[in-house]
């Protein structure tokens, strides 16, 4: 059974993953499983993902962010589960 509620994932990855576009990466894969949110850089080299859609679709997405654009080396996705926020798009924001 697919579930269509709305939820929300908070994922910090770890690894080689800024300058190597996985911002964009990020967007581009979360804008096609239309899910809303948003990615940033954090100060210690990791990338902060928050989405919010349907669960399946935020597994989808967890999957690829697991993987990576070609030059990313992905070390460890950190998954947290929270009550959705109702933001409208997925947005990269700066950091």
């Amino acid at each position: 059974m697919t579930s269509r509620a709305t939820s929300r994932v908070v994922a910090r990855v770890s690894g080689r993953v800024q300058g190597v576009g996985f911002r964009f990466f990020v967007q581009s894969r979360a804008v096609a499983l239309r899910l809303t949110g948003s990615v940033r850089n954090q100060p210690d080299g990791s990338v902060r993902v928050d989405a919010e859609g349907p669960r399946d679709d935020l597994q989808s997405l967890l999957d690829q962010l697991r993987e990576g654009p070609p030059a990313a080396r992905v070390e460890r996705v950190d998954v947290e589960w929270h009550p959705p926020r109702g933001s409208k798009e997925f947005l990269i924001e700066a950091g």
